[in-house]
């Protein structure tokens, strides 16, 4: 199947991969930024804090290699323009209703774990100039052979009974993300931030943070200017940079 890409988008597509990240590193450019590596299976993938990423057949498995020549700051915001096209490039399958986002990278279906996002980016100082973005999405039916988790995974395939094969998402996918990245350069991280709070799970209710060094509980209220998670707690407001969330 052919892939469409926006004008400017080049992509690749590799049958088996170790890791899509992996691959990434490699790119030499030589199709352009940005670029879209397309695995059909992975075998060592893994998602944030190095935690394993199971990637059975018919997932969608890829990393969007950028050159964005800006601040970290700035690149860390990507996890925000991704989960917006993530959303709405899902709500094309399962409807907008049955997709929630949760903080900081995770889209959540039914309540289930459907589709993570990991960033990766390198530079000099205060520049960086290349991010790379995996995204992971359950497009068939939820892997059954998952440890214990907080979010239980689901697939599309699950909700629709149909799997979309992942070079026809990655159609919509690279759209999406082409339209939600112009917002950004265009409008600022202000109208992604309104978008993605929009759609923000458990906003407004209480909500647990574990950052590794404490657990924080408090009420939800959303991003601020930076995409760090605001937590109302009995002791005053809370700015979180880093946490695992779960509720």
């Amino acid at each position: 199947m052919q892939i469409k890409l926006p004008s400017g988008v080049s992509a690749s597509f590799h049958a088996r991969a170790g890791s899509t990240m992996d691959l990434a590193r490699s790119y030499d450019g030589a199709q352009g930024f940005p670029h879209w590596i397309l695995a059909g299976t992975q075998s060592k993938a893994r998602g944030r804090r190095g935690r394993s990423w199971l990637c059975p057949a018919g997932a969608f498995a890829a990393s969007l290699v950028m050159q964005p020549r800006c601040t970290p700051a700035e690149a860390a915001q990507r996890s925000f323009v991704a989960a917006c096209a993530l959303r709405r490039a899902l709500s094309s399958l399962v409807g907008a209703g049955a997709l929630a986002q949760k903080w900081p990278n995770d889209v959540l279906l039914n309540g289930g774990k459907v589709a993570g996002i990991l960033l990766e980016s390198s530079g000099s100082g205060q520049l960086v100039d290349r991010l790379t973005i995996g995204i992971g999405v359950n497009l068939g039916p939820a892997p059954q052979d998952v440890a214990q988790a907080s979010f239980p995974p689901i697939g599309v395939a699950d909700v629709t009974g149909e799997s979309l094969a992942p070079e026809a998402f990655l159609s919509i996918l690279a759209a999406e993300f082409a339209a939600v990245e112009a917002i950004l350069q265009q409008q600022g991280f202000a109208e992604i931030r309104a978008e993605w709070t929009a759609h923000a799970a458990r906003l407004g209710e209480e909500i647990t943070a574990r950052t590794g060094r404490e657990e924080i509980i408090g009420r939800f209220e959303g991003l601020d200017a930076q995409g760090n998670l605001l937590l109302l707690t009995a002791g005053g407001k809370r700015v979180i940079p880093a946490a695992d969330i779960y509720f």
